[in-house]
């Protein structure tokens, strides 16, 4: 079993020293280290390198959650991730975000179900509200270059044997507009 550190700083400007220091401290084998955006783990080599380099009973220890995830769903992502290598998981700020312990394994647990839970609530949420705004008459997308008017034109000169081209011309727009004004009436 080897314990791995990941040490992370949002800019170029910033020092990630003191958390090499602090995981060296805290008996990591060796630090991955990197200056980039936690926006996602793809703009993040050292941490792509950290997991490659992880065996089954290795630890990945961190000094606070927001150096490993930007987010909740994040911090549950990686820490599947982990588990499915068989690996384990340690922040040395936040004493509960530990997976090599029972206890800590039920709290990441719990936290991932409060995650879930949250995310059907927003959907459910956001679901009431998309049905509210249609049943007010809310139109949903981009309007369309054409109104009814020109709609039923172009169906009456399409029908007369202009072509598509032609009509998409006319109405400065593209043959995939006319093809759907088409569609529609």
């Amino acid at each position: 079993m080897a314990k791995f550190g990941y040490a992370r700083v949002s800019t170029g400007k910033q020092d990630y020293q003191t958390q090499v220091d602090t995981l060296k401290a805290a008996g990591c084998e060796r630090v991955y280290s990197e200056k980039a955006s936690g926006k996602s783990t793809d703009g993040r080599p050292e941490f792509k390198r950290l997991m490659k380099a992880l065996r089954p009973g290795d630890v990945v220890v961190v000094t606070r959650l927001d150096r490993l995830a930007r987010s909740t769903r994040d911090l549950l992502n990686i820490v599947h991730e982990l588990k499915e290598a068989e690996c384990g998981f340690t922040s040395l700020a936040e004493a509960w975000a530990d997976t090599t312990t029972p206890a800590g394994k039920l709290l990441v647990t719990i936290l991932g179900g409060i995650a879930d839970f949250e995310r059907d609530l927003i959907l459910a949420r956001t679901e009431e509200g998309i049905a509210k705004a249609r049943r007010q008459g809310k139109v949903f997308g981009r309007p369309s270059r054409l109104d009814v008017g020109q709609r039923r034109k172009i169906a009456e000169r399409y029908a007369a044997g202009a072509t598509m081209a032609e009509l998409a011309a006319e109405y400065e727009v593209g043959e995939a507009t006319i093809h759907r004004a088409l569609k529609a009436a």
